[in-house]
């Protein structure tokens, strides 16, 4: 019987240490699957082995992040069963109506980024240090995720693979790489949360993308579902069909799927609504519906 795997690319700033991060995001994920299908998220509670977190976090900030005063705003979102009136109310706020206007002047004018509040400019910054690949940085995180996926490629297993932000770019350029290469064989389903990959400042930047045809995009994903919440920022293009559309068009995928209307990252902190974070994001049943149907295909 084919072995299923989970594979976990997180978005960008220092995490904590891969062992308690890996631990917080599989118990997210197993209450998120628990709201849509209590008998998968039975299973799926003795399969911590096949749950594999990509740690290139450290490779990029050096350093770890304590996220002791986190735990108990995890405790409290996998306590709370989804978004509450003021949730809801954030996650429309004028002030990330106005950030999203912003960001997509920017998008579409680069040369507007300059222009940005300090902390849109500085995860500019950083993101260009992986395009930019400085100090062979992005080929060492993508080689971390090789590492991982490719034993499984070639052995035939099903492979979920969820990127998280930044982590659903890395995935992709490292699923393009894999494609390029001959002998590795094999596809995975792939699940992106909070992308930024609608973006034409990240699009012009992938891997393959000064190429024609088939060379353009990747050849190993089978299925595509993306999925954004209200008032997410850094997901500014939430259609993935439509940007990646060619993909269907070249056979090289069997379907983009977007969900983006009505879903809310409910994560809650002493700063306030983050519809952006990863736990957020797992802990909803929107996101346990996919993990619990696939799982169980």
């Amino acid at each position: 019987m084919t072995t299923k795997h989970i594979i976990f690319v997180p978005g960008k700033n220092p995490k904590a240490e891969p062992a308690q991060h890996s631990e917080l995001l599989w118990r997210t994920l197993v209450e998120g699957v628990r709201r849509a299908d209590s008998a998968v998220a039975d299973i799926l509670q003795a399969s911590y082995a096949q749950f594999h977190l990509i740690g290139w976090n450290y490779i990029y900030y050096h350093v770890y992040k304590d996220i002791t005063s986190d735990i108990p705003w995890i405790d409290a979102l996998i306590n709370k069963h989804g978004p509450t009136e003021q949730d809801i109310r954030d996650a429309h706020s004028w002030k990330l109506w106005m950030d999203r206007l912003m960001l997509l002047l920017a998008d579409h004018i680069p040369l507007l980024i300059r222009l940005l509040p300090e902390k849109a400019r500085s995860t500019a910054q950083e993101i260009n240090r992986y395009f930019n690949n400085t100090d062979g940085v992005a080929d060492e995180v993508r080689a971390l995720l090789k590492q991982t996926l490719v034993p499984m490629l070639e052995q035939q297993e099903e492979v979920l693979l969820i990127g998280h932000s930044l982590g659903s770019v890395i995935a992709y350029d490292t699923l393009w790489e894999l494609s390029r290469q001959n002998g590795i064989k094999g596809k995975v389903d792939f699940l992106t949360l909070g992308s930024p990959l609608g973006m034409h400042y990240i699009q012009r930047r992938l891997l393959g993308m000064n190429n024609h045809g088939n060379e353009t995009y990747p050849d190993r994903i089978r299925r595509w579902i993306n999925l954004s919440a209200e008032g997410d920022v850094a997901a500014l293009n939430r259609n993935l069909n439509e940007s990646f559309h060619a993909m269907l068009e070249l056979g090289l995928v069997k379907s983009i799927e977007d969900h983006s209307h009505g879903i809310y990252n409910f994560f809650r902190s002493d700063a306030g609504l983050n519809c952006h974070r990863s736990y957020g994001y797992m802990v909803n049943p929107a996101v346990g519906s996919i993990i619990a149907d696939w799982w169980k295909r």
